[in-house]
Protein backbone atom coordinates (compact mmCIF):
# COMPACT_ATOMS: atom_id res chain seq x y z
CA UNK A 1 0.00 0.00 0.00
CA UNK A 2 3.02 2.52 0.82
CA UNK A 3 4.03 1.83 -2.87
CA UNK A 4 0.80 3.10 -4.57
CA UNK A 5 0.40 5.92 -2.42
CA UNK A 6 3.89 7.07 -3.09
CA UNK A 7 3.86 6.41 -6.75
CA UNK A 8 0.15 8.56 -6.10
CA UNK A 9 1.96 11.75 -4.52
CA UNK A 10 4.75 11.53 -7.25
CA UNK A 11 1.80 11.91 -10.09
CA UNK A 12 -0.03 14.67 -7.97
CA UNK A 13 3.06 16.65 -7.58
CA UNK A 14 3.67 16.55 -11.34
CA UNK A 15 -0.26 16.99 -12.27
CA UNK A 16 -0.73 20.02 -9.72
CA UNK A 17 2.57 21.91 -11.24
CA UNK A 18 0.73 21.46 -14.93
CA UNK A 19 -2.45 22.76 -13.42
CA UNK A 20 -0.96 25.35 -11.44
CA UNK A 21 1.33 26.43 -14.45
CA UNK A 22 -1.94 26.55 -16.83
CA UNK A 23 -3.82 28.14 -13.96
CA UNK A 24 -1.70 30.71 -13.31
CA UNK A 25 0.50 31.41 -10.11
CA UNK A 26 -2.07 31.55 -7.34
CA UNK A 27 -1.96 31.26 -3.55
CA UNK A 28 -4.81 30.66 -0.80
CA UNK A 29 -7.32 28.28 0.41
CA UNK A 30 -6.28 24.98 0.76
CA UNK A 31 -3.31 24.70 -1.06
CA UNK A 32 -2.79 23.65 -4.84
CA UNK A 33 -5.83 22.73 -6.78
CA UNK A 34 -8.07 24.10 -3.05
CA UNK A 35 -7.08 20.12 -2.39
CA UNK A 36 -5.82 20.26 0.74
CA UNK A 37 -2.68 18.52 -0.66
CA UNK A 38 0.69 20.58 0.03
CA UNK A 39 3.69 20.30 -2.45
CA UNK A 40 6.30 20.11 0.18
CA UNK A 41 9.54 17.44 0.59
CA UNK A 42 11.87 16.91 3.33
CA UNK A 43 9.70 17.09 6.29
CA UNK A 44 9.53 15.41 9.71
CA UNK A 45 8.09 11.40 9.63
CA UNK A 46 7.30 11.88 13.52
CA UNK A 47 7.42 14.34 15.99
CA UNK A 48 8.89 15.37 19.59
CA UNK A 49 6.39 14.61 22.51
CA UNK A 50 6.02 18.52 23.01
CA UNK A 51 5.80 18.95 18.92
CA UNK A 52 7.39 20.50 16.38
CA UNK A 53 9.85 23.63 17.50
CA UNK A 54 8.24 26.59 17.28
CA UNK A 55 9.49 29.28 14.82
CA UNK A 56 7.41 32.41 15.73
CA UNK A 57 4.27 33.41 17.16
CA UNK A 58 1.90 36.54 16.60
CA UNK A 59 -1.04 37.97 18.39
CA UNK A 60 -3.56 40.77 17.28
CA UNK A 61 -4.71 39.51 13.74
CA UNK A 62 -8.15 39.67 14.94
CA UNK A 63 -10.66 37.36 14.96
CA UNK A 64 -10.96 34.57 12.65
CA UNK A 65 -11.31 31.38 11.40
CA UNK A 66 -9.54 31.85 8.14
CA UNK A 67 -6.37 30.26 7.17
CA UNK A 68 -2.94 31.86 6.14
CA UNK A 69 -2.23 32.57 2.89
CA UNK A 70 1.82 31.93 2.50
CA UNK A 71 3.57 33.65 -0.64
CA UNK A 72 7.57 33.60 -1.54
CA UNK A 73 7.62 37.03 0.67
CA UNK A 74 4.64 37.87 2.73
CA UNK A 75 1.85 35.78 4.51
CA UNK A 76 -1.94 37.32 4.85
CA UNK A 77 -4.48 36.84 7.06
CA UNK A 78 -8.05 38.16 7.60
CA UNK A 79 -9.50 38.93 10.67
CA UNK A 80 -12.23 40.85 12.79
CA UNK A 81 -11.74 44.15 14.44
CA UNK A 82 -14.84 45.92 15.88
CA UNK A 83 -16.91 46.30 13.72
CA UNK A 84 -14.65 46.31 10.27
CA UNK A 85 -13.11 42.76 8.50
CA UNK A 86 -9.22 43.54 8.30
CA UNK A 87 -6.25 41.97 5.57
CA UNK A 88 -2.73 42.13 7.93
CA UNK A 89 0.09 41.21 6.22
CA UNK A 90 3.59 39.55 7.83
CA UNK A 91 7.16 39.29 6.81
CA UNK A 92 8.58 35.26 6.56
CA UNK A 93 10.20 36.16 10.19
CA UNK A 94 6.51 37.04 11.74
CA UNK A 95 7.08 41.44 11.75
CA UNK A 96 3.75 43.08 11.00
CA UNK A 97 4.00 45.01 7.49
CA UNK A 98 0.58 46.89 7.61
CA UNK A 99 -2.84 46.03 8.09
CA UNK A 100 -5.58 47.63 6.21
CA UNK A 101 -9.72 47.53 7.07
CA UNK A 102 -11.41 46.16 3.53
CA UNK A 103 -15.28 45.75 4.64
CA UNK A 104 -17.86 45.52 6.97
CA UNK A 105 -18.40 42.28 9.42
CA UNK A 106 -21.57 39.93 8.79
CA UNK A 107 -24.06 41.71 10.59
CA UNK A 108 -24.63 38.13 12.97
CA UNK A 109 -23.85 39.52 15.86
CA UNK A 110 -23.64 35.96 17.54
CA UNK A 111 -20.42 34.62 15.02
CA UNK A 112 -18.96 37.76 13.61
CA UNK A 113 -15.45 36.60 13.05
CA UNK A 114 -13.48 36.64 9.57
CA UNK A 115 -14.24 33.95 7.40
CA UNK A 116 -12.45 34.46 4.00
CA UNK A 117 -8.90 33.09 3.58
CA UNK A 118 -6.99 35.61 1.22
CA UNK A 119 -6.26 35.01 -2.65
CA UNK A 120 -2.78 35.59 -4.03
CA UNK A 121 -2.24 36.12 -7.73
CA UNK A 122 0.54 38.27 -9.33
CA UNK A 123 0.92 40.77 -6.66
CA UNK A 124 -2.81 41.34 -5.72
CA UNK A 125 -4.24 40.03 -3.17
CA UNK A 126 -8.49 39.48 -2.88
CA UNK A 127 -10.56 39.60 -0.09
CA UNK A 128 -14.33 39.12 0.90
CA UNK A 129 -15.87 40.86 3.85
CA UNK A 130 -18.54 39.35 6.19
CA UNK A 131 -20.85 41.63 4.01
CA UNK A 132 -19.99 40.87 0.74
CA UNK A 133 -17.19 43.72 0.55
CA UNK A 134 -15.11 42.02 -2.51
CA UNK A 135 -11.50 44.48 -2.35
CA UNK A 136 -8.38 44.01 -4.30
CA UNK A 137 -6.02 45.11 -2.19
CA UNK A 138 -1.62 45.69 -3.28
CA UNK A 139 0.94 43.80 -2.18
CA UNK A 140 2.07 47.35 0.06
CA UNK A 141 -1.47 47.07 1.41
CA UNK A 142 -3.38 49.68 -0.77
CA UNK A 143 -6.92 49.02 -2.12
CA UNK A 144 -7.15 49.39 -5.65
CA UNK A 145 -10.65 48.63 -5.77
CA UNK A 146 -13.61 47.31 -3.91
CA UNK A 147 -17.15 45.99 -5.21
CA UNK A 148 -19.83 44.83 -2.66
CA UNK A 149 -21.58 41.89 -5.00
CA UNK A 150 -24.39 41.01 -2.91
CA UNK A 151 -25.48 44.96 -2.89
CA UNK A 152 -25.08 44.78 -6.35
CA UNK A 153 -26.88 41.95 -7.02
CA UNK A 154 -29.58 42.30 -4.35
CA UNK A 155 -28.21 39.16 -3.23
CA UNK A 156 -29.45 37.82 0.39
CA UNK A 157 -26.25 37.89 2.92
CA UNK A 158 -26.19 34.08 4.15
CA UNK A 159 -26.81 33.75 7.73
CA UNK A 160 -23.11 33.03 9.04
CA UNK A 161 -21.99 35.93 7.16
CA UNK A 162 -20.39 35.09 3.52
CA UNK A 163 -17.45 32.73 3.80
CA UNK A 164 -16.59 32.65 -0.21
CA UNK A 165 -12.72 32.87 -0.78
CA UNK A 166 -11.91 34.32 -4.12
CA UNK A 167 -11.12 32.32 -7.08
CA UNK A 168 -8.88 33.94 -9.51
CA UNK A 169 -8.99 32.31 -13.34
CA UNK A 170 -7.25 34.38 -16.03
CA UNK A 171 -7.92 37.74 -14.42
CA UNK A 172 -10.94 37.12 -13.78
CA UNK A 173 -11.75 37.25 -9.72
CA UNK A 174 -14.68 35.14 -9.19
CA UNK A 175 -17.88 35.08 -7.02
CA UNK A 176 -20.99 33.94 -6.08
CA UNK A 177 -23.33 36.19 -4.67
CA UNK A 178 -26.83 34.00 -5.71
CA UNK A 179 -30.27 35.79 -5.76
CA UNK A 180 -32.28 36.44 -8.66
CA UNK A 181 -29.73 38.72 -10.47
CA UNK A 182 -26.55 36.08 -11.05
CA UNK A 183 -25.49 32.81 -9.43
CA UNK A 184 -22.26 33.67 -10.42
CA UNK A 185 -19.82 36.70 -11.48
CA UNK A 186 -16.68 37.38 -13.08
CA UNK A 187 -15.06 40.51 -12.34
CA UNK A 188 -11.47 42.31 -14.00
CA UNK A 189 -8.80 41.87 -11.58
CA UNK A 190 -7.60 45.11 -12.50
CA UNK A 191 -10.38 47.24 -12.10
CA UNK A 192 -13.32 45.40 -10.28
CA UNK A 193 -15.60 45.58 -14.07
CA UNK A 194 -17.72 43.10 -14.64
CA UNK A 195 -16.81 40.11 -17.31
CA UNK A 196 -19.65 37.90 -17.62
CA UNK A 197 -22.56 36.51 -15.03
CA UNK A 198 -23.72 33.60 -15.06
CA UNK A 199 -28.19 33.28 -15.36
CA UNK A 200 -29.66 33.29 -11.78
CA UNK A 201 -31.30 30.19 -10.22
CA UNK A 202 -33.48 32.03 -7.97
CA UNK A 203 -32.21 31.16 -5.00
CA UNK A 204 -29.57 31.61 -2.29
CA UNK A 205 -25.92 31.17 -2.65
CA UNK A 206 -24.03 29.02 0.25
CA UNK A 207 -20.47 28.83 1.68
CA UNK A 208 -18.44 26.91 -0.36
CA UNK A 209 -15.62 28.60 -2.30
CA UNK A 210 -15.70 27.66 -6.29
CA UNK A 211 -13.21 24.95 -7.12
CA UNK A 212 -11.82 25.32 -10.52
CA UNK A 213 -10.97 21.93 -12.55
CA UNK A 214 -10.22 20.83 -16.30
CA UNK A 215 -12.79 18.95 -17.66
CA UNK A 216 -12.79 17.93 -21.67
CA UNK A 217 -10.61 20.42 -22.14
CA UNK A 218 -12.19 23.56 -20.75
CA UNK A 219 -11.44 25.42 -17.32
CA UNK A 220 -14.49 24.61 -15.19
CA UNK A 221 -15.56 26.39 -12.11
CA UNK A 222 -17.74 24.46 -10.23
CA UNK A 223 -20.14 25.39 -6.85
CA UNK A 224 -22.93 24.73 -5.15
CA UNK A 225 -26.36 26.53 -5.19
CA UNK A 226 -28.84 25.64 -2.31
CA UNK A 227 -30.37 22.95 -4.56
CA UNK A 228 -27.53 22.14 -7.45
CA UNK A 229 -23.85 21.53 -8.32
CA UNK A 230 -23.18 23.38 -11.15
CA UNK A 231 -20.42 23.36 -13.62
CA UNK A 232 -19.66 26.85 -15.42
CA UNK A 233 -17.35 28.02 -18.02
CA UNK A 234 -14.70 30.06 -16.74
CA UNK A 235 -14.18 31.72 -20.48
CA UNK A 236 -17.53 33.26 -20.59
CA UNK A 237 -19.74 32.39 -17.51
CA UNK A 238 -22.11 29.76 -19.60
CA UNK A 239 -23.51 27.09 -17.65
CA UNK A 240 -22.22 23.82 -18.53
CA UNK A 241 -24.07 21.68 -16.43
CA UNK A 242 -25.83 21.34 -13.14
CA UNK A 243 -26.68 18.36 -10.41
CA UNK A 244 -29.53 18.29 -8.22
CA UNK A 245 -27.63 17.73 -4.89
CA UNK A 246 -30.58 18.85 -3.07
CA UNK A 247 -32.35 15.47 -4.10
CA UNK A 248 -29.97 13.27 -2.77
CA UNK A 249 -30.53 14.46 0.19
CA UNK A 250 -34.01 14.12 0.08
CA UNK A 251 -33.86 11.66 3.03
CA UNK A 252 -32.22 13.53 5.22
CA UNK A 253 -34.12 16.19 7.87
CA UNK A 254 -30.58 18.11 8.47
CA UNK A 255 -29.80 21.78 7.09
CA UNK A 256 -28.49 22.32 3.93
CA UNK A 257 -25.75 24.48 4.50
CA UNK A 258 -23.15 23.82 2.10
CA UNK A 259 -19.38 24.74 3.07
CA UNK A 260 -16.65 21.89 1.82
CA UNK A 261 -15.03 22.80 -1.75
CA UNK A 262 -15.49 19.28 -3.34
CA UNK A 263 -12.95 16.82 -4.30
CA UNK A 264 -12.21 16.08 -8.13
CA UNK A 265 -9.97 13.40 -10.02
CA UNK A 266 -10.68 12.12 -13.32
CA UNK A 267 -13.89 13.59 -14.11
CA UNK A 268 -15.16 12.64 -11.29
CA UNK A 269 -16.57 15.56 -8.39
CA UNK A 270 -17.21 14.26 -3.99
CA UNK A 271 -19.19 16.60 -2.36
CA UNK A 272 -20.04 16.40 1.03
CA UNK A 273 -21.23 18.43 4.06
CA UNK A 274 -22.34 18.33 7.76
CA UNK A 275 -26.14 19.07 9.28
CA UNK A 276 -26.82 15.15 8.90
CA UNK A 277 -26.26 15.43 5.22
CA UNK A 278 -25.47 12.40 2.51
CA UNK A 279 -22.46 12.88 0.32
CA UNK A 280 -22.21 12.19 -3.45
CA UNK A 281 -19.54 10.89 -6.47
CA UNK A 282 -21.00 11.83 -9.49
CA UNK A 283 -19.51 11.99 -12.77
CA UNK A 284 -19.07 14.58 -14.83
CA UNK A 285 -20.56 13.28 -18.54
CA UNK A 286 -18.22 14.04 -21.44
CA UNK A 287 -21.44 14.59 -23.45
CA UNK A 288 -22.44 17.69 -21.93
CA UNK A 289 -25.53 15.92 -20.08
CA UNK A 290 -25.76 16.60 -16.63
CA UNK A 291 -23.56 14.51 -14.13
CA UNK A 292 -24.79 11.25 -13.13
CA UNK A 293 -24.57 9.93 -9.58
CA UNK A 294 -21.94 7.59 -8.67
CA UNK A 295 -22.15 6.41 -5.34
CA UNK A 296 -23.51 8.49 -1.91
CA UNK A 297 -22.62 7.96 1.49
CA UNK A 298 -24.73 9.42 4.63
CA UNK A 299 -21.97 8.20 7.04
CA UNK A 300 -19.51 11.14 5.57
CA UNK A 301 -20.24 14.53 6.61
CA UNK A 302 -17.72 17.29 7.38
CA UNK A 303 -18.87 20.39 9.25
CA UNK A 304 -16.23 23.04 8.52
CA UNK A 305 -13.01 20.59 8.24
CA UNK A 306 -12.46 19.70 4.86
CA UNK A 307 -11.68 16.37 3.44
CA UNK A 308 -8.63 14.99 1.06
CA UNK A 309 -8.50 12.15 -1.33
CA UNK A 310 -4.94 9.62 -0.58
CA UNK A 311 -4.43 7.38 -2.91
CA UNK A 312 -7.97 5.51 -3.40
CA UNK A 313 -9.18 6.62 -0.04
CA UNK A 314 -11.36 9.77 1.38
CA UNK A 315 -10.00 11.03 5.12
CA UNK A 316 -12.32 13.95 7.00
CA UNK A 317 -14.02 13.77 9.56
CA UNK A 318 -17.90 13.66 10.98
CA UNK A 319 -20.92 16.45 12.15
CA UNK A 320 -22.69 14.10 14.73
CA UNK A 321 -23.54 17.02 16.41
CA UNK A 322 -22.65 20.89 16.28
CA UNK A 323 -19.94 19.99 19.53
CA UNK A 324 -19.13 16.47 18.77
CA UNK A 325 -17.36 14.53 15.56
CA UNK A 326 -15.14 11.66 14.54
CA UNK A 327 -13.10 10.90 12.00
CA UNK A 328 -13.58 9.04 8.61
CA UNK A 329 -12.20 6.90 5.79
CA UNK A 330 -14.11 6.29 2.77
CA UNK A 331 -13.06 4.60 -0.48
CA UNK A 332 -13.14 6.81 -3.61
CA UNK A 333 -14.25 3.67 -5.78
CA UNK A 334 -16.76 1.84 -3.76
CA UNK A 335 -18.57 4.75 -1.25
CA UNK A 336 -17.72 2.03 1.30
CA UNK A 337 -16.82 3.61 4.56
CA UNK A 338 -13.45 1.86 6.08
CA UNK A 339 -13.49 3.01 9.25
CA UNK A 340 -14.83 5.80 11.69
CA UNK A 341 -13.44 6.18 14.52
CA UNK A 342 -13.29 8.53 17.99
CA UNK A 343 -9.99 10.99 18.55
CA UNK A 344 -10.88 14.26 20.78
CA UNK A 345 -13.45 15.55 18.48
CA UNK A 346 -13.82 16.56 14.50
CA UNK A 347 -11.66 19.25 13.16
CA UNK A 348 -9.67 20.23 9.60
CA UNK A 349 -7.70 17.54 7.70
CA UNK A 350 -5.26 18.67 5.15
CA UNK A 351 -1.93 16.60 3.31
CA UNK A 352 1.83 16.70 2.76
CA UNK A 353 4.66 14.36 1.60
CA UNK A 354 1.79 11.39 2.06
CA UNK A 355 1.21 12.14 5.44
CA UNK A 356 -2.10 13.77 7.19
CA UNK A 357 -2.38 16.22 9.74
CA UNK A 358 -5.62 16.61 11.19
CA UNK A 359 -6.15 19.49 13.88
CA UNK A 360 -9.36 19.00 16.15
CA UNK A 361 -12.07 22.14 17.01
CA UNK A 362 -12.44 21.48 20.51
CA UNK A 363 -8.97 21.55 22.58
CA UNK A 364 -6.84 21.85 20.10
CA UNK A 365 -5.06 18.55 19.45
CA UNK A 366 -3.05 18.59 16.43
CA UNK A 367 -1.70 15.45 14.66
CA UNK A 368 0.53 13.28 12.49
CA UNK A 369 -1.29 10.49 10.74
CA UNK A 370 -0.50 7.89 8.64
CA UNK A 371 -2.98 7.07 5.85
CA UNK A 372 -4.62 3.93 6.45
CA UNK A 373 -7.42 2.15 5.50
CA UNK A 374 -7.98 0.21 8.24
CA UNK A 375 -7.57 2.73 11.05
CA UNK A 376 -7.10 5.97 12.30
CA UNK A 377 -2.58 5.52 12.38
CA UNK A 378 -1.47 8.47 14.76
CA UNK A 379 1.98 8.91 14.35
CA UNK A 380 2.49 12.28 16.61
CA UNK A 381 0.57 14.97 18.41
CA UNK A 382 0.56 18.35 20.39
CA UNK A 383 -1.46 20.76 21.67
CA UNK A 384 -2.54 24.36 20.62
CA UNK A 385 -2.99 26.27 23.99
CA UNK A 386 -3.13 29.86 23.10
CA UNK A 387 -5.73 31.55 21.55
CA UNK A 388 -9.40 30.98 22.19
CA UNK A 389 -13.02 30.04 20.17
CA UNK A 390 -13.73 26.92 18.07
CA UNK A 391 -10.01 25.69 16.23
CA UNK A 392 -11.69 26.13 13.07
CA UNK A 393 -8.91 27.54 10.82
CA UNK A 394 -7.13 24.67 8.40
CA UNK A 395 -3.64 24.44 9.13
CA UNK A 396 -1.16 25.68 5.69
CA UNK A 397 2.52 23.94 5.24
CA UNK A 398 4.66 25.98 3.17
CA UNK A 399 8.42 25.43 2.81
CA UNK A 400 8.57 23.42 5.58
CA UNK A 401 6.49 25.33 8.54
CA UNK A 402 2.92 24.50 9.50
CA UNK A 403 1.00 27.83 10.08
CA UNK A 404 -0.84 27.31 12.96
CA UNK A 405 -4.12 29.44 13.63
CA UNK A 406 -6.40 30.06 16.53
CA UNK A 407 -8.62 32.72 16.95
CA UNK A 408 -6.70 36.22 17.28
CA UNK A 409 -3.17 33.93 17.65
CA UNK A 410 -1.29 32.42 14.87
CA UNK A 411 2.27 30.07 15.40
CA UNK A 412 4.27 28.79 13.13
CA UNK A 413 6.11 25.65 14.11
CA UNK A 414 9.55 23.65 11.88
CA UNK A 415 8.31 20.76 9.87
CA UNK A 416 11.85 20.21 8.60
CA UNK A 417 13.38 16.80 8.71
CA UNK A 418 16.75 17.14 10.89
Amino acid sequence: MKKYIRIFIVAFVLVTSVLNSSFGQQYGWRGPGQSGIYNEKGLMKSWPASGPSMIWEVTGIGKGYSSATVTDDAIYITGTKGEKDVLTAFSQDGKKKWEVEYGNITNNVNSPEARCTPTYSNGKILVVSGQGDLACVTKDGKIAWTVNYYQKYSAPVQRFGISESPLVVDNKVIATPGGNMASMVAFNIENGKVVWETPPFNEGTQYTNPLLIENNGKKVIVTHTVTYIIGVNAADGKLLWKFNFGSVNDDQKGGKNYIQTPLYRDGFLFAANGYKQTAAKIKINSDGSDPTLVWKNPEINPHVGGMVLIGNYIYSSTHDTNSKGRWICVDWSTGKTMWITDWYNKGSVISAEGLLYIYEEKTGNLALVRPNSEKLDIISSFQVTKGDGPYWSHPVIDKGRLFVRHGDYMAVYSLKAK
